[in-house]
């Protein structure tokens, strides 16, 4: 939601200049942000696994390791944002006219990667736990400063894509301060002590192992779809402008996906930890249920209501001419991510993630650059571009399924 407000604000009250700005930069952010939020994949599956074993000492240590490698992380993105903002925009072939705002924005928004680093890293302790809520209240309440600021800096000072990245750096600020706080007031076992944080490299190595692949595995969807959004910059602004808009919604109707993936890690790295193997086996096919059938139920009340939505994004009819292209094959579609994603995070809950990476590497970045290399001069219609998504979802999910049942007929047999 918190890009989602970007793009509607500055498509409402600025210009498609300023909305096709922030949207050229989802790839780029996703691409870089991905790598490092996936690291706390690690870090949940690996205090579930404590947690599961009744290992309290163990919890904490790994939580102070986990916080140390949140706040490195995040401190190396906001300099390394600085450094390749100007350089990936050009070699996405981004509009010069929209080129100044598009790095700027991007600038100002890796300056809250710390910020974003240590609210993740804090919700995945939460989880490991169970406890998703205080994170969402957390967001609902950051979320809403967002928009009041988006608005603010927009309409009130009269600022573009800059302002709404501002708006979205101190919002994650917000956000971080007060899962910091939650944690520094825990008792037991997830109590946060700042003096305490320290890097103890048998728990880094953990988060790495199980974490680094599933960092990977989204890096590369942000490759892929960085290739794509070069293709998607040659049919020009206005292209840009109502794919990023589209885009806002698919981005709903796929975290959907992932709320069951994340929630299914935390239930199978417990039970596996505690001995529950069938368990295991029947919250997976609980979890693959209900991904499909919630996001297919999002999925077509989005497509349904499309241009009620869209409008909240642009008026123009040459931009949502190219929204609503995406939303048929893409958005639509998207509960197809289910196969993939939930097998995948049920290895990764039994400490199986480099597979799972290797095989979203070969589906879904591979098979896509090198349809974009072979078809890139011969595009000669969005459709064309759009349609590579569901084709690499239907290759990627059968390959993971087929893994998934290997994997774990040898693991629960052999545990």
């Amino acid at each position: 939601m918190f890009n989602a407000s970007d793009t509607a604000v500055v498509g409402n009250f600025s210009s498609s200049e300023a909305m096709a700005a922030v949207g050229s930069n989802a790839p780029v952010i996703n691409m870089i942000v991905t790598f490092f939020t996936g690291l706390s994949v690690g870090s949940n599956v690996m205090l579930s696994h404590f947690i599961g074993k009744n290992e309290e000492e163990k919890v904490n240590d790994a939580l102070h390791t986990s916080f140390s490698v949140a706040l490195i992380s995040g401190f190396i993105m906001l300099a390394l944002g600085q450094v390749i903002a100007v350089p990936i925009l050009k070699l996405l072939n981004t509009p010069s006219h929209i080129l100044p705002m598009a790095q700027m924005y991007l600038r100002i928004y890796f300056l809250g990667m710390p910020f974003l680093m240590a609210y993740d890293f804090g919700s995945a302790v939460l989880r490991s736990i169970g406890d998703t809520r205080r994170p969402l209240y957390y967001l609902i309440i950051s979320g809403s400063l967002n928009v009041a600021l988006n608005l603010f800096f927009v309409i009130v000072l009269h600022r573009n894509a800059d302002g709404v990245a501002y708006a979205t750096t101190i919002s994650n600020g917000v956000s971080a301060f007060m899962i910091l706080r939650a944690l520094m007031r825990e008792k037991g076992m997830l109590h946060l002590d700042l003096s305490r944080l320290s890097l103890k490299w048998k728990y880094v190595r953990r988060i790495l192992w199980i974490g680094a692949p599933a960092g990977l595995q989204g890096m590369i969807f942000s490759i892929s779809n960085v290739v794509i959004q070069a293709a998607i910059n040659l049919f020009g602004s206005d292209c840009v402008a109502g794919n990023s808009a589209a885009l806002n919604l698919e981005y709903i109707c796929y975290f959907t996906v992932y709320a069951f993936c994340q929630a299914l890690m935390t239930f199978i790295s417990q039970n596996y930890a505690a001995g529950l193997y069938d368990r295991c086996r029947r919250t997976t096919g609980i979890a693959f249920v209900s991904a499909i059938g919630f996001t297919a139920i999002i999925s077509v009340c989005f497509y349904l209501l499309r241009y009620p939505l869209l409008s909240f994004f642009t008026h123009d009819p040459d931009v949502l001419k190219f929204a609503v292209i995406r939303m048929l094959f893409i958005a639509l579609l998207e509960p197809m991510t289910a196969l993939y994603e939930v097998p995948g995070a049920s290895l990764r809950g039994i400490g199986h993630s480099l597979m799972p990476t290797l095989i979203t590497l070969m589906g879904s970045c591979i098979l896509r650059i090198i349809y974009m290399h072979i078809m890139m001069h011969r595009f000669t219609s969005f459709y064309q571009v759009v349609m590579i998504y569901p084709i690499s979802w239907a290759i990627t999910g059968a390959s993971m399924i087929i893994l998934y049942f290997r994997v774990t007929k040898k693991a629960y047999k052999k545990a």
